[in-house]
């Protein structure tokens, strides 16, 4: 799969069943090449204006499955969630 098939699924969290967005950006181990994790950007500030606070960083093996249009995850949101730098 390419990464630009990725940033068109949705993310959902099969815990809440709340969508947490789409992909974003993923986090590579440079060492082995492999993708350890998915990055979503966290809701808006103001109504989605003004940037964001907060990100999900979701790591790999919290994926339960990628189907054509939307990837599930089963994770606490707030384990997860990581403040922008």
């Amino acid at each position: 799969m390419r990464m630009c098939e990725l940033r068109q699924k949705e993310v959902i969290n099969i815990c809440s069943c709340r969508s947490l967005g789409c992909v974003s950006d993923v986090e590579i181990d440079i060492c082995t090449g492999f993708v350890t994790a998915i990055i979503i950007p966290g809701p808006g500030r103001v109504c989605s204006f003004l940037g964001r606070d907060t990100e999900f960083i979701i790591p790999w093996e919290c994926i339960r499955q990628i189907g054509s249009d939307i990837i599930l995850v089963e994770m606490e949101e707030e384990k997860c969630r990581k403040k922008c730098e």
